[in-house]
């Protein structure tokens, strides 16, 4: 194992005043004049060569401490860690850079601190210059850089010198989409050469797509340390559990249509991707205003429809009838391969019903020579049962792992049946009579 913890505990002391720190130093043998808070409790874990250990968990259940004391800024108060081989790490934003120093030079600072000599880094400078795509401004000082040039330049170098463990805690949000795509493609190139890495992310999406196990931190303990799909479907289930509660908590407070109103009284959405009112025949205008990057890909319109004749946002569905067909245009960079597009089907309760991408059905949409293309998806005879149920969209790259834009609930499916089911979905059955008939009287006699 390249990182092995066994009981792992961080405790600070916490005072309400200044001046109740130096009394403790000064007479603290006598009396505690603070109070012990541990951020970490018996927590353990592994991480073998070319394995991707996920981090869970919402802010303060100790994440970032638990990245601290495995790369050794941070030492434990209790417990043993293991940690063999040379670690690179993207923690803070600028931690390890000297903000003074210019990119170049801090490059070798930071090879420096891994223990690689100039004359390796001379190989290497080249490669990471290149990855990291930050032009003359690499001859700059890093105090001008914007956030995500930071991001460019520290993970190109953490990646380029070549360490055993890589340690990321959400560095990878910060960068764009193209960079995003080259830098989870690194890192799956590091771990089929045998790299460890240990990667914090919010993302439940890149949990899955990147981790064979995650580790769920919560208040400081272990919830759960499993394969990645278990854990984070897991954590998701808690978060929707507590939304709701919150929301029911909230409902009970709250005078009736006075929060969160707009035009005609309804409730004012927000979404993250495209706002609601852009869903629809999308001109590329108002796309790119939103910041999204034309280097990659980008949604263009969404149009939903039924087999019966409906068109538009919301369509009545009758469970087990109707079919409901969405036409995804897309612009995408020619330069790189056909984008993926994927759905995911949530019920109103946040509950995730079901998902799929074209990547599974081995379906390469075809394109114009600006890149341009059309993905069509047929949902048959929803098996839905009665409620509201909502499409988000996502345009993603060829292998799924960076999504390059959605739209959350993009088309609302209200669903009604003539039947007394109860749930969500309806399953195949089969109903048929085993009664075994009676022996003809005389039969065996």
């Amino acid at each position: 194992m390249l990182i092995q913890a066994e009981g792992l505990g961080k405790r600070y002391e916490l005072f309400d005043k200044p001046a109740d720190r130096l009394k403790q130093l000064l007479w603290g043998r006598w009396h505690n004049y603070g109070r012990s808070f541990w951020a970490l409790q018996d927590v353990s874990f592994s991480v073998a060569r070319g394995e991707v250990v996920g981090l869970v968990g919402r802010n303060g259940a100790g994440k970032s401490t638990l990245l601290q004391m495995v790369c050794g800024t941070v030492q434990p108060t209790a417990g043993k860690l293991t940690v063999n081989g040379r670690i690179a790490a993207l923690l803070e934003l600028g931690a390890g850079f000297n903000p003074d120093f210019s990119g170049i030079e801090n490059v070798y600072l930071n090879a420096a601190l891994l223990g690689l000599t100039r004359a390796e880094v001379d190989a290497k400078l080249d490669a990471i210059l290149a990855f990291a795509d930050i032009g003359a401004f690499v001859h700059q000082p890093v105090k001008t850089y914007s956030s995500g040039m930071f991001v460019r330049l520290a993970f190109a170098v953490a990646t380029s010198l070549d360490p055993e463990i890589l340690v990321i805690d959400e560095a990878l949000s910060v960068g764009d989409g193209a960079f995003a795509r080259k830098s989870f493609e690194r890192v799956m190139q590091m771990r089929e050469r045998g790299a460890a890495v240990l990667f914090c992310s919010h993302s439940m999406y890149h949990i899955q797509a990147l981790c064979t196990r995650a580790l769920w931190l919560e208040g400081g303990h272990v919830r759960q340390y499993d394969t990645a799909a278990k854990v984070t479907s897991a954590y998701e289930t808690a978060l929707v559990a507590e939304s709701a509660h919150r929301v029911n908590e909230d409902n009970k407070n709250i005078a009736g249509g006075a929060i969160g109103e707009g035009a005609g009284g309804q409730k004012s959405l927000k979404l993250t991707g495209l706002s609601a009112e852009s869903v629809f025949a999308v001109d590329e205008g108002a796309v790119g205003a939103a910041g999204h990057t034309e280097d990659t890909g980008r949604i263009v319109s969404i149009d939903a429809w039924t087999d019966d004749g409906q068109q538009g946002r919301e369509l009545a569905v009758q469970s087990g009838h109707t079919s409901v067909h969405v036409r995804v245009r897309f612009a995408s960079n020619p330069a790189l391969p056909a984008p993926a597009v994927a759905f995911g089907l949530a019920h109103l309760s946040g509950v995730t019903i079901s998902s799929g991408i074209s990547l599974r059905h081995k379906h390469v949409f075809a394109r114009d020579a600006s890149g341009h293309g059309t993905a069509h998806l047929t949902l048959s005879a929803m098996p839905l049962l009665q409620g509201d149920y909502f499409l988000t969209i996502f345009l993603a790259c060829e292998n799924g792992l960076q999504v390059y834009e959605f739209v959350e609930r993009a088309v609302t499916l209200r669903v009604s049946q003539t039947g007394l089911e109860q749930g969500l979905v309806v399953m195949p059955q089969v109903w048929q009579d085993d009664t075994v008939a009676p022996a003809p009287v005389g039969v065996g006699a």
